[in-house]
């Protein structure tokens, strides 16, 4: 049977995975995280085959527990949940390391079917990420700008596109001012952009926005 980790700050969410998960004779332990901490305490202590991540976890960006869980617990499969279409954060995920990137609108069978691929060590790509593989390697003007941020960098820009400033950032993510300082800096020379109204433009043009 395979052992579940859901890792999602909302409780309503949480308690409906477990429910669909508990319908599945496959299915055997259920643990629940509401952020990285408490998720790599239940990772540490206790068998675990998939995770069931949630892309934007409040203080601890998805992506970036990815990394760590990654780092640590190589042969967990971690699946990550979102809200956001796949064109944002998909073929990010995946180079990070996910063995599958789901909508949270997402049907129990395609669901189902990605946490057995996980289980077993593989990637499941759906229909609608495999389209965005191909064009990616259809591209012959080279990689994006953005693609050479790391996840946290990206995560910044987000936030910055969004009109918040260095402090609402700083308190968000639980980090100084000066480092989210930095990140912007960061940012604007990767991209070769002046100052956060410049990166707004910019993530506004190549829809890295949000929903």
């Amino acid at each position: 049977m395979i052992s579940i980790l859901l890792v999602d700050d909302h409780m309503i969410i949480r308690r409906g995975l477990r429910q669909i998960l508990a319908e599945d004779a496959r299915i055997g332990e259920i643990s629940e995280a509401v952020d990285g901490p408490s998720a790599l305490r239940l990772l540490r202590g206790q068998p675990i085959d998939v995770v069931l991540l949630d892309i934007a976890l409040g203080e601890r960006d998805g992506l970036d527990l990815l990394g760590g869980i990654r780092q640590e617990f190589p042969r967990v499969g971690v699946l990550m949940l979102s809200v956001y279409p796949e064109s944002q954060f998909a073929l990010r995920a995946i180079r990070s390391g996910a063995a599958g990137y789901l909508n949270k609108g997402c049907s129990p069978e395609t669901l189902f079917a990605a946490i057995c691929r996980a289980a077993e060590g593989a990637t499941y790509v759906t229909p609608e990420i495999a389209e965005l593989m191909a064009q990616d390697i259809r591209r012959d003007h080279g990689q994006a700008p953005h693609e050479t941020l790391s996840n946290r960098e990206f995560q910044v820009l987000q936030l910055l596109a969004q009109g918040q400033t260095v402090s609402d950032i700083a308190r968000q993510l639980s980090l100084s001012a000066n480092t989210i300082s930095t990140y912007r800096a960061r940012i604007c020379d990767k991209l070769r952009l002046r100052n956060s109204l410049e990166i707004a433009h910019y993530a506004a043009r190549h829809r890295l926005l949000q929903a």
